[in-house]
């Protein structure tokens, strides 16, 4: 696992209060939502939102390709290494 991978593990853990729940735990090719960890729409933006302050990286509110990023854990680590800003 990478230390990305980790962080943002982490920081869905901590941004969604999700207790009883581990970086192991979470499958970093699953989906984020619906039958994967089951996250909402809610979730998306509180996510999106901290994803902005951690690594400055800038989210479209409702395009396909948002919703491509927030696919899994591998998905946003990819998107978050090609738009971070330093």
């Amino acid at each position: 696992m990478s230390a990305l991978q980790t962080e943002i593990k982490e920081l869905i853990i901590t941004t969604l209060s999700l207790e009883d729940i581990g970086p192991d735990d979470i499958d970093a090719s699953a989906p984020l939502f619906n039958e994967g960890l089951g996250l909402d729409s809610i979730d998306a933006l509180e996510l999106g939102l901290a994803l902005q302050k951690r690594y400055g990286v800038t989210l479209a509110a409702d395009s396909a390709e948002t919703r491509q990023h927030f696919a899994s854990v591998d998905a946003l680590c990819a998107f978050v290494a090609a738009n971070q800003k330093q």
